[in-house]
């Protein structure tokens, strides 16, 4: 009799193991952490996960079998779940999307999104690609799609879940790009390096009085168009600030340049105002901080084509245009922009 007991055990213990897990065991390790947590979420589904001080994190998520966004409290990746999965991440922060590596079951499908994504990063060069004319652009595009269809179709061993849309979402993806880097080739075209710039005449100075861009003659001028309701501006205050700190004393002024107007203040341009001068003051911002008399209708920012924010433009010292779209404080770019304007 116990030795059917024992046999009884031993097949329930061995038809336990053999069942398929309902949830994901995910675990990993980040190496110079930016949070004490990390999340998994898509519009439907929200879980924070622990960080310890060493980086370790494990957590069980029961799930639907999709793509979900891994958030670090930085930067975010895709991530395929699937029940039953026994899934292990290592990352470095200060290469994230580089050194993303994924391990156990369901690392196939999580290291191909991982090369996937470094694949679009590359070949969507935006810098290289803003350098093409029109008709260049075009037969880039081409390219592109051929390589990106082969490299969607390359394995076989992906599941269709991530495969299918990237094919299906190809072509809306390619004209997106080609909609945005068509207009920053519309944009050099018409504001072209060495042209005479536009210019901004007695805009109210934060620290009284007005200011023109003639005032600036002799000096670079590096311009920050931006609004005090305008989060990805903010986002750039301090790189702003240690970009400043960087060049204080060169021959370089910095100016940001407000375009709150009435209609985001309740249409109110004296609230607009207020609320300027009181980020200005709260933000301890520095350099020359203006305020256009128009805003979106000011005169320079129609002459600069400018249609969203934050916006940055680079003038020489002799008031014309280096780049009438540069790039952001945050940018490693920005400099190396500085070094070969000798600045």
């Amino acid at each position: 009799m116990k030795k059917l007991i024992y046999i009884l055990v031993a097949l329930i213990i061995v038809s336990c193991a053999n069942e398929p897990k309902d949830y994901v065991t995910l675990s990993g390790k980040i190496t110079d952490k930016n949070s004490d947590s990390v999340v998994i979420r898509t519009r439907e589904y929200s879980k924070t996960i622990s960080v310890n001080e060493d980086g370790t994190f494990s957590d069980t998520l029961k799930i639907e079998t999709g793509i979900y966004s891994f958030y670090d409290g930085n930067e975010s990746t895709s991530i395929f779940l699937k029940n039953g999965y026994d899934l292990k991440i290592t990352l470095d922060t200060k290469m994230f999307d580089e050194t993303i590596k994924y391990s156990g079951e369901g690392s196939e499908n999580n290291n191909y999104l991982a090369e996937k994504s470094l694949v679009e990063e590359n070949i969507f060069d935006i810098d290289k690609l803003s350098n093409l004319d029109s008709l260049g652009l075009e037969s880039k595009f081409v390219e592109i799609k051929e390589e990106l269809t082969t490299f969607y179709s390359s394995n076989q061993n992906i599941d269709t879940l991530i495969t299918n849309p990237s094919l299906r979402n190809l072509d809306g993806m390619i004209g997106m790009y080609k909609n945005y880097i068509g207009g920053k080739i519309a944009l050099k075209k018409a504001l072209p390096k060495g042209a005479l710039s536009p210019e901004f005449n007695d805009y109210e100075n934060y620290k009284g009085g007005t200011t023109s861009l003639a005032d600036l003659k002799g000096k670079y001028v590096y311009v920050d168009v931006w609004a005090t309701w305008c989060g990805p501006c903010k986002a750039e205050i301090p790189s702003l600030k240690k970009v400043e700190k960087l060049y204080h004393g060169k021959n370089i002024a910095f100016v940001s340049l407000s375009i709150d107007d009435d209609r985001s203040h309740g249409g109110s341009w004296e609230k607009a105002n207020e609320d300027w001068k009181a980020m200005v003051a709260d933000k301890e911002l520095g350099g020359i901080q203006l305020f256009a008399p128009k805003g979106w209708s000011s005169q320079f920012i129609k002459d600069y084509k400018i249609n969203g924010i934050p916006r940055f433009i680079l003038i020489d010292p002799n008031g014309n245009i280096v780049t009438a779209e540069a790039p952001r404080p945050s940018s490693d770019e920005l400099i190396k922009l500085f070094d070969e304007e000798n600045i």
